[in-house]
Parts: structure tokens; sequence; C-alpha cells
């Protein structure tokens, strides 16, 4: 078999199109092959679909391809510009490579694939290529993919902020917790982050009372936008951050109390730690601590007991334990557990709402952590938009090409 048939082979290209060159530099590592298509071949239109157009003129164009062993291999090709009666003259798109770029489909595929599991500066050095050529690819990509996608079925939505760099600056994620992926992100942690997804569903037709359940943090600004443009929704509030702001609760007591009990230095983690975590020696201490009657083993048998709740077989009874809870909380002369027993009566409703559809943020913060080991292995991104494209990439679940 000669040389030029079979890397047409290998390239997999169809009649009229044939591999018509091949030159092999081993000096400069790379390969060149030379793609050409038979006198006298006709193109269909690529905006009619109209058959049988006769070719124009042509354009040489040259794109990267996969390497070839250690080499880096280049595609040249004659493109026909057709003459259609209905279009007038129009570029013939190839098989081989999407219209305006300088690759291959297969290398932009690969590039997506390994995009995925590596940063992009480290991975455009093993492609040879400008990490801005790779941010355009995966840009790509994800735009058309994110726009394509099919929001149909969305009903329950999880909120959750994540930290984009040091000083408090955030961005807002929204998953399908249904499906466990990323369907939106937002470049703020303000009450305009659900006003944007309002916004965004509307673009893909989907009506906001599509929505059921919103499952989120108390944060007021999205309680705020939630109130504005998701009105019948459900809010579930995440016993996950409930706790969290319960365990501070705690913290505050033993805060306070460290300045006449010396004893409880050092042991903030040991109240905050669930009970099946402790080591033995933790164990003991914390036993130890709750023999002498401080203000801080009080607030801690208030916040376990908190978790009591959601043990209730429904909504019914765990109304009635929330009830006897906050009696003890409020009246507990402890502060801290009494500000946050306020906390507790504000958002009762959406603390009690899981009975009823029994969903969490746990799925988001799964996702989250994908995307803090992301932006780990980056250290950094120079711009919101290539933020996102990564977020999408490990954790939307989006429609891409693949190798297959």
């Amino acid at each position: 078999m000669a040389t030029a048939e079979l890397f047409s082979l290998a390239l997999g290209l169809e009649e009229p199109w044939y591999v018509s060159d091949v030159k092999f530099d081993p000096s400069n590592r790379r390969l060149d092959l030379t793609i050409d298509f038979k006198r006298g071949s006709h193109f269909s239109c690529p905006e009619c679909k109209k058959s049988d157009c006769a070719v124009h003129d042509t354009n040489t164009r040259t794109w990267r391809h996969l390497d070839f062993f250690q080499h880096q291999a280049y595609l040249t090709a004659r493109v026909p510009r057709i003459q259609c009666t209905k279009c007038g003259v129009k570029q013939v798109a190839v098989p081989w490579a999407r219209p305006g770029s300088g690759f291959t489909l297969l290398f932009e595929i690969l590039a997506l694939l390994l995009a995925q599991e590596m940063a992009i500066v480290p991975l455009a050095e093993i492609l040879h290529v400008h990490p801005d050529s790779l941010w355009r690819i995966l840009g790509h990509y994800v735009d058309k993919a994110v726009e394509q996608a099919d929001l149909s079925s969305l009903t329950d939505v999880g909120i959750d902020e994540v930290a984009k760099k040091k000083g408090h600056e955030y961005i807002t994620v929204l998953g399908d917790l249904r499906k466990s992926k990323v369907v939106y992100v937002v470049d703020t942690r303000e009450s305009s982050a659900i006003e944007d997804f309002a916004d965004y569903l509307k673009s893909k037709q989907v009506p906001s009372e599509q929505i059921r359940h919103f499952c989120l943090d108390m944060w007021p600004a999205y309680l705020k936008g939630l109130e504005e443009h998701f009105s019948h929704s459900q809010l579930v509030f995440d016993r996950y951050h409930l706790m969290a702001k319960a365990n501070l609760a705690v913290d505050m007591v033993r805060r306070h109390e460290v300045k006449e009990h010396i004893e409880l230095k050092k042991t903030r983690y040991i109240w905050l730690k669930r009970k099946y975590k402790l080591s033995q020696e933790e164990e003991a201490k914390l036993a130890s601590l709750k023999r002498l009657n401080l203000k801080t083993a009080r607030a801690h048998a208030i916040v376990e007991s908190l978790r009591e709740i959601w043990n209730a077989t429904d909504k019914s009874e765990a109304r009635f334990l929330l009830k006897k809870w906050y009696f003890w909380a409020t009246h507990s002369r402890l502060e801290p557990i009494k500000e946050f027993a306020k906390t507790v009566r504000n958002h009762w409703e959406g603390i009690l709402n899981v009975f009823d559809c029994y969903i969490t943020n746990g799925i988001i913060e799964g996702l989250n952590n994908k995307i803090k080991t992301a932006m780990k292995r980056a250290y950094g991104f120079k711009s919101f938009a290539y933020l996102r494209t990564i977020i999408f990439l490990v954790a939307g679940k989006l429609a891409l090409p693949t190798l297959s």
C-alpha cells in the first residue's frame, strides 16, 4: 500500500478527498500531509444543501492535527468555494475540521478530554500550542454545549457560593440536584445572581414555575432574589449549613467561657466533631469536660439535640420536635444559642420543607469540590470566562464530542 493511500485511510478520508503528498522532516520533528480533491468534483452548498455544485475557486488552508508519534502533524488542503445557483459563492466545510478553526476535530476533542483532568498551561506545553488557542477551543465547545443543554426536566435546584480568590470574591453555582450537574454559573453572590438565572431560564424557554424547589443556605441576597423571581418555589434550607451555624454558636459560648475555665483551651474541634468521628482520646476528654457543668457543654447538648429533628418520620413530627427544641434553646440563657434559635425561627418552614422533597445541597457540595480541585490545579484563572469554562467541563456533564 502506498504511503499516501495509507494516510488517507488513517485519516478516514472519503471521496473526493485523498492524501496527495506526504512530507516528513525528522530534523524539525514535523509531518506534513497534503490533501486534495479529485478533478471535476462537485460539492453540496453548505447553506441550502443543494448538491452537485461546481467549484468556483480554492483557498489553501493548514490545520494542526494529532501528533504522529513524537512529531507534530499538519494537514494542508485546497478548500473549494462552490458556485450555488441559489446562494452564490460559498465556502465548503471540510470533514476533518470545523469552520474557522486552525485545528482538526480530533485534535480539539483530545484537548477537550485532557482539559477535564489537567491544568491548561501544562496541557498547552504538552500539545505544543499557546494556552490562548486552547481556551478558544474549550470555550467554543462549552458555549455550544451549554446553549444546546436540555433543561426541560429541571425541577430541583441547589445554590451555593464558591470563593474564586482570596478577599471574599465569590461566584454562585446553581446545579440540578436530580442529575448532579452544574447548570449555571454567575460571577457574584448578590441577588442579581438569581435574576441572571431567571433570565437564563427564559432564554431556554423554561418557565420559572417549573422549578419546584431551591436548596440553599440562608444567605440574604439569595433569599431576596428568590422572593423576587421564584416566589412560587419552595425553599429548602440545607442541613449542613444550618448545623454549621449551630456549631458556630457553640464555639462562641466556648470562647466566652474559656476566660474562666482554662481547661476549655484547644478544645474547639472536640465540641464541633460528630461523636463517631472522635478518637478515643478525644471522646474521653469530651466526657470529662461534660462532667464540669460548663455552659459550653449545655450549648453542645442543645445543638446535638437539633440533629434529632431529621430523624423524624414526617413533617408533623419534625415540627413538634423543632418547637420543643426552640423552647429549650430560647430559655437556655446562652446568648449565642438564643441568637441562633432566632435564625431558626425566621427560617422555620424552609428547614421543615426537607420532609416534603428530601433534597439536600450535598450534591452541590460534591460538585463544588470538583470545582475547587480544578481551581487549585490551575492556581487561579485570568478571567471569569475561563473559570466558567472549566466549571462546566468538570461538573457540567455536557454533551461534548468524543474520540469514539
